[in-house]
């Protein structure tokens, strides 16, 4: 029933209720940044840091009520006195993510986290909600806010480096507005990542449905020159202090990229109009990450770059999951025990085959769940696993694991386009970490492995639905 209304309400999201005129001056983007915080004693809390100017309103004035049901967290913001709500967006966190590692049974941590939204005219309370496991949302946290407060800094972001345009499409509320960051890039580099920039979002532009909604991006980059070539990786030994703090081996993930200060990633961004955001970063290593409303990041000179920029802006953007589920992460999975239906618009426990949620995209006469050669492909990934593994611990140089991938990929292209289902949208099962109990639309997509696939139907009917909610 849930799955019913949800389509019903995307079918009507032109029509929702909006604020009443005049609940924002859009003008100027307000910025709510506060601590969450975490651990085996105290439970998850919340503090308020401040409240901020944050440079021009880039979003929609329109679409100002999200209706599509997606993140672990939705934040709200609501008329003080009256209670209407005024702008909602869901969103996930890295405080999310390092919650279900095997840490978080063992430390305390804090993370800075921020809301954005439309600058209010009046009195507002802004309120943070936890999905269940039900999938409903509960309230965790609220803080008032007062726009005309003399705790409310008013005053305008510091200018933090160079904005260049590379996609002018329009103006930035009628636009889906994505902001390339430069990160390890020395100043005499900064051509490179202006050519890094234009080659990745050229390769994103080659997918549909990115492709053919082209039209509704503005991109643009931000040049914040570093002191030194590259970024931080611990585990190599390479230590870098650079504008955003980028780093490799978040939870201790050879290959997860992302910035833990998230102050100094958004006093950088407010520079420049935008909602999405993307770190370039400037390693030869393979590596990258991506949260739903929070960040994505890929390292530039990888032989599989501009698979990762694509993959990673997936998670950033329309929320989809990781569809791979034996490679090697950081995060404790449920095991085989009965899943709960995920949030996530690509992945499915299929409990009822009528009622999976893209049922309507399931190709004539596939069976669900859906056939395929599920132990072959395990067997092979194991020991690519091992390999990768292997070069990693050697400390090996990066064409050795571009050599690995690329014989991964020409594999897995070969078994994944041979099978009788393949190009059928079904539902395969493993995805999402988990080998058993989690499906995925098609045998293969861009956020199952590397190939050459581009986006699933399910994943590409994902993002064109994002790019409605921020263009129009």
């Amino acid at each position: 029933m849930r799955l019913l209304l949800l389509c019903v309400f995307w079918l009507w999201a032109g029509t929702l209720p909006q604020p009443p005129a005049g609940a924002f001056a859009f003008e100027r983007t307000m910025r709510v940044d506060y601590f969450h915080t975490g651990g085996p004693t105290s439970g998850e809390t919340f503090s308020l840091d401040r409240v901020v100017n944050d440079g021009a309103w880039a979003g929609s004035r329109t679409q100002l009520i999200d209706p599509t049901d997606l993140g672990p967290y939705q934040f709200e913001v609501r008329d003080a006195a009256a209670g209407d709500l005024l702008y909602s967006r869901g969103f996930a966190s890295v405080y999310g993510e390092w919650e279900t590692t095997a840490e978080a049974r063992t430390l305390h941590r804090t993370y800075h986290e921020s809301l954005r939204f439309p600058w209010p005219t009046r009195p507002v309370r802004v309120v943070v909600r936890k999905r269940q496991k039900d999938g409903a949302f509960t309230d965790v946290w609220s803080t008032d806010v007062d726009p005309t407060s003399r705790f409310v800094n008013m005053a305008p972001p510091v200018q933090a480096g160079r904005v260049r345009s590379l996609v002018e499409s329009g103006p930035p509320e009628a636009k889906v507005d994505l902001l390339l960051i430069s990160e390890g890039y020395t100043e005499a580099e900064l051509p490179k990542f202006q050519a890094d920039a234009t080659r990745l979002v050229e390769a994103l532009f080659a997918q549909e449905p990115f492709r053919s909604r082209r039209t509704d991006f503005n991109v643009r980059t931000l040049e914040l020159p570093s002191p030194e070539s590259g970024v931080h990786r611990p585990n190599a030994g390479v230590h870098r202090r650079t504008a955003v703090s980028a780093e490799y081996n978040i939870f201790d993930s050879e290959r997860y990229v992302l910035t833990l200060d998230n102050r100094a990633l958004r006093d950088a961004a407010a520079t420049a109009p935008y909602e999405f955001i993307e770190i370039l970063v400037n390693e030869r290593t393979y590596g990258g990450g991506g949260i739903f409303n929070d960040q994505a990041t890929t390292s530039v000179g990888s032989a599989f770059s501009e698979y990762v920029f694509i993959h990673e802006f997936g998670h950033h953007f329309a929320a989809l999951a990781d569809e791979y589920y034996t490679s090697d992460v950081a995060y404790e999975t449920g095991g085989v025990e009965k899943k709960v239906e995920p949030w996530e618009p690509n992945v499915t426990a299929l409990h009822d085959p009528a009622a999976l949620k893209w049922r309507d995209l399931v190709t004539p006469g596939t069976p669900l769940p859906t056939p395929w050669s599920k132990a072959e492909f395990e067997k092979h990934s194991r020991a690519i696993q091992e390999r990768r593994r292997e070069i990693r611990k050697r400390n090996a140089p990066e064409e050795e694991m571009d050599a690995l991938f690329r014989e991964q990929q020409a594999w897995e292209e070969t078994l994944l386009k041979g099978m009788k289902y393949s190009g059928a949208v079904g539902a395969f099962e493993g995805a999402s970490y988990e080998p058993r109990g989690l499906y995925r639309p098609e045998a293969d997509c861009i956020m199952f492995t590397r190939n050459r696939v581009g986006f699933c139907a399910v994943c590409r009917r994902a993002i064109g639905r994002i790019i409605d909610l921020y263009s129009k």
